[in-house]
């Protein structure tokens, strides 16, 4: 047992020496910048983003410094933690979408709250039919949309291609039972302030 131990241990410094030269970026500890596929410049880019994105969280409530992890990778935005209110979620995601350069958000922020089995079963029927809905139509493209439902409050934010898909996203959701109000912080492609290189 311990001679296998020994051998694990030789093995691992073995291959940490191996890894070559490792940055405390986007990915983390011990990622080789020779393995990351981003160019130089978008390495920077998603750095000074990041920095800003995690300076605008602070300014707006200090409580984030801990309680959101964001990531960025290519101009693309990732959101991590748990908040009071759905409200607070879609702020965070709001302000997101102001930082120059962003691609896309994705925003897997969690609602702290009781658990209440019969209420989250409820709101993720909810979630799912209008996931549903907007796969079947083709006039939607579903991937540009994340879904939260809260209380039968369904909140929507994503990207429209055009404002009349931005319409029938809004009518899908009024269209299903027991909802009683829809939040769509919905951007058109057109405002966006997206970068080229």
């Amino acid at each position: 047992m311990n001679s296998r131990i020994l051998l694990l241990l030789l093995i691992s410094l073995f291959l940490s020496g191996c890894v070559g030269v490792s940055s405390k970026g986007i990915f983390g500890t011990g990622v080789s910048v020779a393995l990351d596929p981003r160019s130089v410049g978008t390495q920077i880019d998603d750095s000074i983003m990041q920095k800003n994105l995690s300076a605008k969280l602070i300014i707006l409530d200090k409580k984030y410094f801990l309680a959101i992890k964001s990531k960025v990778l290519d101009g693309r935005i990732f959101l991590t933690g748990k908040v009071e209110n759905p409200e607070e979620k879609l702020k965070i995601t709001k302000l997101a979408w102001e930082i120059v350069g962003v691609r896309s958000v994705r925003n897997d922020v969690k609602i702290k709250e009781k658990f209440n089995f019969q209420q989250s079963a409820k709101d993720l029927l909810i979630t799912s039919q209008l996931r549903t809905a907007l796969i079947i139509n083709k006039q939607i493209k579903a991937t540009n949309y994340q879904i939260d439902t809260y209380k039968k409050k369904i909140y929507i934010y994503g990207i429209a291609l055009t404002s009349d898909e931005k319409l029938l996203v809004v009518q899908e959701a009024e269209e299903i039972l027991d909802v009683e109000d829809v939040i769509a912080s919905i951007l058109l492609v057109e405002d966006l302030r997206i970068q080229k290189n």
